[in-house]
């Protein structure tokens, strides 16, 4: 189910999503009796795919990925890349793998279809992640969507569980970037054309160019300093979910609620 993408990729391009979901989502691999993770789309060379194992296997060595690609020459050529823990297999939104997954990784693929269509790709994609616990409520699989430049310096992710979307983080080499909202040319599909005053996601950017531009005194110190302090003066009036350990790592992460477009 869906259509083929363009398929570019390059080694190393989705380091800071990898690194986040290794953070955040790390003990939830660790807890799961069988850990699988799909790279879903992972394009015309499957580089994405064997960094995703490495990198997970690094919190949770039992995990597993399987890549996922509509286009049967890409699976083919991937095959040769397989090994123990890593399988590829032509399929689309229907994720066809046995048992529910543990993640869902769609990087730079949603980014080539309408807006319309982005809410039913999201419920199909997360009806095929591993429950919550039927008891809290809590934790499940969970579904990491997002669009990057090229070479993996600017990124932008929306974060879901079963029930849904819960957070959008914002991700940056900071030494390249001039101001927060250069990385709303990465805002993923349900966003991007929300950029608009009147729509929270354009409030949300503004806000935080003010505060990077308030916060020019630390630079002096670092850009990181200086991305810290921003984060810092954003966590009052909007509702950021990390911490300085994250902002360290040129993140920021804030609930979903508070940027979803207005209807």
């Amino acid at each position: 189910m869906g259509t083929v993408t363009r398929g570019t990729t390059n080694p190393n391009r989705l380091r800071r999503m990898d690194r986040w979901i290794a953070a955040v989502h790390g003990a939830a691999l660790r807890r799961a009796e069988d850990p699988l993770a799909v790279d879903l789309g992972y394009g015309a060379a499957p580089w994405t795919a064997v960094e995703l194992l490495t990198r997970l296997r690094s919190v949770a060595p039992r995990t597993r990925v399987t890549g996922i690609e509509i286009e049967a020459d890409r699976v083919a050529a991937a095959r040769p890349c397989a090994r123990e823990g890593l399988d590829f297999v032509r399929g689309g939104f229907e994720v066809p793998v046995t048992g529910r997954p543990t993640l869902i990784r769609a990087a730079n693929v949603l980014r080539q279809y309408e807006e319309a269509e982005v809410t039913a790709a999201w419920a199909r994609l997360c009806a095929r992640l591993a429950p919550a616990d039927p008891a809290t409520g809590s934790g499940g699989g969970l579904l990491v969507e997002g669009t990057c430049d090229e070479i993996g310096r600017r990124h932008v992710w929306v974060a879901l569980g079963p029930e849904g979307p819960r957070t959008v983080t914002f991700a940056a080499r900071l030494a390249s970037l001039d101001q927060p909202s250069d990385l709303a040319e990465r805002l993923p599909k349900a966003l991007i054309h929300r950029n608009v005053p009147g729509e929270p996601v354009h409030a949300f950017l503004r806000d935080f160019d003010r505060a990077w531009a308030a916060a020019a005194p630390f630079a002096s110190y670092g850009a990181r300093q200086r991305w810290i302090r921003t984060a810092t003066a954003l966590a009052a009036d909007w509702p950021i979910v990390d911490g300085t350990s994250r902002w360290r790592q040129g993140e920021v992460t804030v609930r979903w609620e508070a940027l979803a477009p207005r209807a």
